[in-house]
C-alpha cells in the first residue's frame, strides 16, 4: 500500500487532506512541521510527501531541499499544497524540487490526481 506523509500545521487543513487520501485508499502518516516530518520519513519511509510551504520552524521548501540533498530520500516525490499562488512562488518551488504544486483551495480530485501522477 502506498504511504503518504502529510505535513500541515493547520489542523483543519491536515484533517481534510487526510480524509481525501483515506477515501482514495492510501495509508496516511501526518506531521505538523518540517522537523517532525524528517523524523517520520526516517521511520515510515513514505512513497510521497504532501507539504504546506508556510509553517513555523522549517518551511516546506526547506523540507523539500533537505529531502533532495539526501541520497536516501531524494527520490521521494514532494507535492506542495499551499496558499502561495503567485507564479514566482510556483517556479521557485519547482526549482527546489517540488514535483506538483497545488494551491489552496483544492478539491479531493486535485489531491488524488496529484498523488496518482507521482506514484
Amino acid at each position: 500500500m502506498t504511504t503518504i506523509l502529510v505535513v500541515e500545521d493547520t489542523p483543519s487543513e491536515q484533517d481534510l487532506i487526510v480524509s481525501y487520501l483515506d477515501e482514495g485508499g492510501y495509508n496516511v502518516v501526518t506531521a505538523t512541521n518540517g522537523q517532525e516530518a524528517l523524523k517520520k520519513i526516517g521511520d515510515k519511509k513514505p512513497n510521497v510527501v504532501i507539504t504546506d510551504l508556510v509553517m513555523p520552524g522549517m518551511s516546506g521548501l526547506e523540507l523539500c531541499r533537505s529531502l533532495k540533498k539526501n541520497d536516501d530520500t531524494k527520490d521521494i516525490p514532494v507535492v506542495a499544497c499551499t496558499s502561495k499562488d503567485q507564479e514566482l512562488d510556483r517556479l521557485w518551488g519547482m526549482k527546489q524540487g517540488i514535483a506538483i504544486y497545488l494551491t489552496k483551495p483544492f478539491s479531493r480530485d486535485d489531491i488524488l490526481r496529484a498523488v496518482r501522477s507521482v506514484v
